[in-house]
Order: C-alpha cells, then sequence, then structure tokens
C-alpha cells in the first residue's frame, strides 16, 4: 500500500497511487488490540471522488469492450496473487480490526471464494430461443455492463465484503470506486498493490478513503450507476434514499437481531459450542452474529448453565497472540456504546449472569477489550432483545413451544438470520417456512451463503432487490437487453 509522509495512506486512481487532493485533518487508523496508531486516512473531497469517478468513465468504454475471457484473465491474476498473500492479509486484518488470526484467516477464504465465483462465465450468458414465430423469428436476451459502479463497505469484514461485489461488477465489463471503512483500510489497500501487479488498465477499478463526507460526494455523482453497501440499518436507509433520489440503483445490506432457537430434544454439548461461536466469534461485531439465544421448553435451565460455562473459558487477548479465543471491539468509542447497553440491560431487569465489562488483557493496556457477556430472564420487549449491540453481548430468552419462538423472532424490525437447533425433522420444516429471516441455519451457528448464493437479508436489514454475491450480484452489475431478430 502507498503512504504520504510516512503514514497517510493514498486513493488509488487511474491507476496510480495519488495523494488526496482534500486538505482535512486525516483520521488515525489505531491498532484495537494495543490502541497504536497504524496510519492515517485521509478524508477524500468532492475533488477526489470527481477524479475517480472521471478515471472510472474514461476507462469504461474499452473495458466494456474487452472481451469477456481477456476481462476474467485479469481477475484471475489477482485471485492468484490475492491466494499468494493470504497470511500477510490475514496479519494486517487481525492488526487493524482486531479479530484472531483464525477468524482473519476464515474471512479471506470467504474472499477468495467470491473472487472465484466471479470468473463463473456461465452466470453471464442470457438466453436464446430460436423459431419463436413463423418466419424464422429468433429471440434472445443478453446481459450489458452498466457503467460505474460503486461499493460502500464495513469496518467488520474489510476484506470479504468488498469481495461481494466487486469482482463480480468487473467481470460484467462495469468500472468499479471502491470507499472502504476509514477504521479498516490497510488490508484493501495492500489489495490494491496487487491489483496494480495485476495490471488493470487504469482507472478500471478504484479506491477512495474517506469519511461519510466522501459518501455522500459518491452517491451525489451523477455518472455512477450503482450503488452496493453494507452498514448498520440507520446508515442503510440512508444510503437508499440518497441513491434512489439521485436515479442510482442500489443493494444496501443492513443491521440485525439474529435468534437461535433450541429445542429440548438436542445435545447441549454439542450444540453449546456452536451458539458461543455464532454469538462471540469476531467480538460480535457481526451481522450474522445469535445474539439472542431462545430456549424451548425445560432446557432452558441446562443451557443457561452450560452457555455461562463455555463463555467462562473463553480467552480474551490480542488477536496474534495464538492463544486468544476472542479479539477486541473495534474502537473505545463501541466499547462504551456496547457498556451502555449492558447498563440498559441492567436498568431493565433482565439479571446479568456473566459481566464482560471489566475484561483485562494485561500486555495491552490501552486495547478496547470485553469479556463475553451474558443476560438472564429477558424479555421480548426490552431493549437489549430488540436492538443491535454488535459487541459480545448475549441475551437468554425463554419459549413455551416453537410457535412461540418463531413469534418473537418474526415480531423483529430484522430479517438477517434465525438458527435453529434441533434433532426434528417436523421442527425444522416449520422453522424454515414460517420464519421471516433470509438466511436460516438449521443445525448451524453462523448460516453464511457461499458465493454461488447470494447474502440473503430482509426486512430491516435489507434494501433494494438483489442481494451481494453470486447471480444476484450478476444480475445486479448488468442490464438485460433483448433482441427479437429475423432475416428475409
Amino acid at each position: 500500500m502507498s503512504l504520504v509522509g510516512g503514514d497517510v495512506l493514498k486513493n488509488y486512481i487511474g491507476g496510480r497511487w495519488v495523494v488526496a487532493q482534500s486538505h482535512k485533518i486525516p483520521l488515525p487508523v489505531e491498532n484495537p488490540g494495543t490502541g497504536d496508531v497504524l496510519a492515517h486516512v485521509p478524508c477524500s473531497d468532492t475533488r477526489d471522488i470527481a477524479s475517480a469517478v472521471e478515471a472510472a468513465r474514461d476507462a469504461f468504454p474499452l473495458w466494456a469492450r474487452t472481451p469477456l475471457p481477456k476481462r476474467l484473465s485479469f481477475l484471475s491474476d489477482l485471485r492468484d496473487l490475492f491466494g499468494a498473500h493470504l497470511d500477510e492479509l490475514a496479519r494486517l486484518i487481525t492488526i487493524e480490526h482486531g479479530k484472531v488470526l483464525h477468524e482473519a484467516a476464515g474471512e479471506l477464504q470467504r474472499a477468495f471464494e467470491n473472487a472465484t465465483k466471479a470468473l463463473d462465465v456461465s452466470a453471464l450468458s442470457g438466453r436464446i430461443l430460436p423459431n419463436m414465430a413463423s418466419g424464422n423469428i429468433t429471440e434472445y436476451e443478453r446481459r450489458e455492463p452498466v457503467g460505474v459502479c460503486c461499493g460502500i463497505t464495513p469496518f467488520n469484514f474489510p476484506v470479504m465484503i468488498p469481495f461481494w461485489f466487486f469482482p463480480y461488477a468487473l467481470a460484467c465489463g462495469n468500472t468499479y470506486i471502491l470507499k472502504p471503512s476509514e477504521q479498516t483500510p490497510l488490508a484493501i489497500s495492500r489489495i490494491f498493490d496487487l491489483i496494480h501487479e495485476a495490471n488493470f488498465p487504469p482507472g478500471v477499478i478504484n479506491l477512495v478513503h474517506g469519511d461519510k463526507n466522501a459518501v455522500n460526494a459518491l452517491l451525489r455523482h451523477r455518472v455512477l450507476s450503482r450503488v452496493s453497501s453494507v452498514s448498520s440499518s440507520f446508515t442503510m436507509d440512508v444510503i437508499a434514499k440518497k441513491a434512489a433520489a439521485c436515479g442510482k440503483e442500489y443493494q444496501c445490506q443492513g443491521g440485525a437481531k439474529n435468534s437461535i432457537v433450541v429445542m429440548p430434544d438436542v445435545a447441549l454439548e454439542t450444540v453449546v459450542p456452536h451458539i458461543i461461536d455464532s454469538v462471540y466469534g469476531n467480538a460480535g461485531q457481526r451481522c450474522l452474529a445469535g445474539s439472542n439465544v431462545i430456549a424451548v421448553g425445560d432446557i432452558a435451565g441446562s443451557l443457561q448453565e452450560a452457555l455461562v460455562a463455555r463463555a467462562l473459558d473463553l480467552r480474551v487477548g490480542y488477536g496474534l497472540d495464538s492463544e486468544s479465543m476472542m479479539g477486541p471491539v473495534i474502537s473505545h468509542k463501541a466499547k462504551q456504546r456496547i457498556v451502555g447497553y449492558i447498563e440498559k440491560g441492567i436498568a431493565e431487569g433482565a439479571r446479568l449472569l456473566l459481566d464482560g465489562r471489566n475484561c483485562e488483557v494485561p500486555e495491552y493496556p490501552n486495547g478496547h477489550y470485553l469479556g463475553p457477556s451474558i443476560f438472564g430472564d429477558v424479555a421480548p420487549e426490552m431493549a437489549i432483545a430488540k436492538e443491535e449491540i454488535f459487541g459480545p453481548v448475549m441475551m437468554l430468552l425463554r419459549a413455551r413451544n416453537l410457535d412461540e419462538a418463531i413469534a418473537m423472532i418474526n415480531m423483529s424490525e430484522y430479517g438477517n438470520a434465525a438458527m435453529l437447533f434441533t434433532d426434528s425433522g417436523s421442527a425444522a420444516a416449520q422453522f424454515e417456512y414460517e420464519t421471516a429471516c433470509g438466511n436460516l441455519g438449521i443445525n448451524i451457528g453462523l448460516p453464511a451463503p457461499v458465493p454461488p448464493f447470494p447474502f440473503a437479508g430482509m426486512k430491516g436489514s435489507f434494501r433494494g432487490n438483489l442481494h451481494g454475491q453470486g447471480d444476484d450480484a450478476i444480475s445486479f452489475f448488468t442490464n438485460k437487453k433483448v433482441v427479437i431478430q429475423r432475416w428475409f
């Protein structure tokens, strides 16, 4: 990645690393595990955005006409370079985000899978129906690129989520601008070094750092055609409304409040590790975390005891420490927000069974560490049960039966994911058909779709018609043109 003045990141525009034109004071990029400042990120302004859009616009005609096998060869080279640098990239993710090293490696594996899926030529094909009418009339559909596209991506998966979007956009013949999170810009900047090494034509893919002002400038620019984003639901709605007001199509993934339903027929020693990983993996900072655990029937007491015991065994520490099982949260501000929710839960009358607020990692006193917290006696109407906390906090709720558990899930404004642990095929079928969430797990603690399938949130977790990943992404980044023809 390219730095100016020793520690200020550059933008990548038109095939070159360039200094941001903005004179606003750069923002610090912090290692959340140590509190050290790693670099600074520029707050790109309208001039920087205009330069990136101009570069992408100028590159589009030639890239769109580049034969598909040639376009895919650039992506194939990038995938191979990416695969050769996985260890380096995993360390960068851990240093800038805080997640433990094996979680960073898992994130990169999903990114690699998306890079591979984007090379699937069959997904780009149209349809043809010969002899549709007398007179030798043939009708066919072709897919064409839409123009300049952009991605606005979050801190919690700084590499995986950009790969939900840009490889597909480029494979379809579009040009692209990525605005990554200002909190985690280092690993994706390193990937742009690999993009440069893969010799993509100048302007085909660009990187612009910045805060919400850069996002607003992107959304306002008339040349931009498609917007992809992942964020909180509040920010999702802001992006979707601004994109729509400017005539842009969008796919916006938002927040979540996911539930795990545990039926009384399961073996706790089998399911508890999966629940713990779902709630506390990535320090709870992921939109698939199953933070609400709903115990059905008389399993509640033994489930609570097993979860508390297992959570107590989690070793919280620096992500590069091989013994660490959960890293820090992203920032001091995030830590204070999560602590605020724990205090709110106590005030609401929930019972704090495990308190992670006073977690300390002596070797790293300036890191943003929280231990696992668990609330019992949680009612569905409590704020801690309804609102996204985005941290290592588990809520334990009770339901008399599966009908009541599904009703609890469906009353939520969110619809990202829900999980069921059971030995009953009948219960699984009911859960599948009646639960209003886009990603469902049956005896799976983290229902993250593989790249052939969309990341299918719904309700308050998604805005748009086509999701990220796979064939949905191909459809989003193409226009369909139908041709009806005959020759005399």
